[in-house]
């Protein structure tokens, strides 16, 4: 081989490495300086989308939605396609996306509420285009399956809300008093902060960092692809419903090996419902298998958010930083204006 064969090659290797190097850096700080949604105001529009499960036989809860909306003078339209049916969803994927589709390019809604979740929005997340939302953003609301969707919007560089969704409201609204007050103060730009119940299990400290996660489920659902969240200098808020320990345990370890949790700031763990029960007993409660499963790491860790697949579910806006600070008798999520 030539000396001058050698060095052509050694400078491609050094611009592809180098390029290399700036798209990692780019990626990592895609999302440091999130743009945020107007906040509502009177006679604002709010567009009620199903991306995911189907709502038979739950016309009662959108009715009670769009009453919600209406009290805080707000003007609700519901998508469409909203009742469809297509076996397990709520319409074909071609009919929720385009519910969805046309709620985020619309110039005058000012936010997307989310009916439902169950499952189906990660099969047309990669249909959607934010060209029109970029120059009208809104505020996306939801939880569960929707914590795709707020991935994504993530990475889009957008904060989003995950808070109570239009079936939230099956039972009398008055039994969840708080749940509604959140979500409408963070909304409206009201202040947002948490005093959280103390426990032994909490693991104490201080973090500041953007508010990122949602359903464990989904978040290892995501990994690998370019809906997944770089969590590097953030806290993280997980929930979870409906699993075995030993899947809640396969999902912590598999996100650690991508290196999920290396450079996070801190973890807030939310409602860890219904766990369902093995043959073989786990043998110790969920909060010592998360503390167990992250036992490497040095960030704190705050139990007892009421965030999830609880009535009380209060709301979380993430990509918005927060300053968390946790005790062994209470922990504080405060955020930040």
């Amino acid at each position: 081989m030539s000396k001058i064969t050698l060095i052509t090659i050694l400078v491609c290797a050094v611009f592809i490495c180098g390029s290399t190097t700036i798209s990692a850096q780019n990626s990592m700080t895609k999302t440091s300086n999130l743009m945020r949604p107007p906040y509502l105001k009177t006679g604002d529009t709010v567009a009620i989308v199903a991306p995911s499960g189907i709502l038979r036989n739950r016309t009662a809860e959108i009715e009670k939605a769009k009453s919600l909306l209406e009290s805080w003078r707000l003007y609700p339209i519901v998508g469409k396609n909203v009742f469809n049916q297509n076996h397990h969803f709520a319409g074909t994927d071609a009919e929720r996306h385009e519910d969805l589709q046309n709620a985020m390019d619309d110039p005058k809604i000012s936010a997307i509420w989310c009916a439902r979740g169950g499952y189906g929005t990660v099969r047309i997340l990669d249909k959607l285009n934010y060209t029109k939302f970029r120059k009208h953003p809104k505020w996306v609301i939801g939880y569960s399956d929707i914590t795709a969707l707020h991935n994504q919007i993530h990475n889009e560089g957008f904060e989003s809300l995950h808070a109570m969704m239009c079936t939230s409201l099956q039972d009398d609204a008055n039994t969840i008093p708080e749940t509604i007050a959140t979500f409408k103060d963070a909304l409206f730009g009201s202040s947002l902060k948490y005093n959280l119940e103390g426990t032994n299990y909490n693991r104490t400290g201080k973090a500041s960092g953007q508010l990122v996660g949602g359903n464990l489920t989904l978040l290892l659902t995501m990994l690998g692809s370019k809906t997944s969240i770089n969590t590097a200098g953030k806290i993280l808020f997980i929930e979870e419903i409906g699993e075995y320990e030993y899947n809640i345990d396969r999902m912590l370890q598999s996100l650690k090996r991508a290196g999920y949790f290396d450079n996070c700031k801190g973890v807030i763990i939310g409602d860890i419902s219904k766990v369902r029960r093995n043959t073989t007993p786990w043998g110790s409660p969920v909060q010592q298998l998360i503390l167990d499963a992250l036992a490497e790491y040095n960030f704190p860790i705050a139990f007892n958010m009421p965030a999830g697949h609880e009535k009380d579910n209060r709301a979380l806006i993430f990509g918005r930083s927060i300053e968390l600070t946790v005790e062994k008798d209470q922990s504080s999520i405060i955020f930040q204006k």
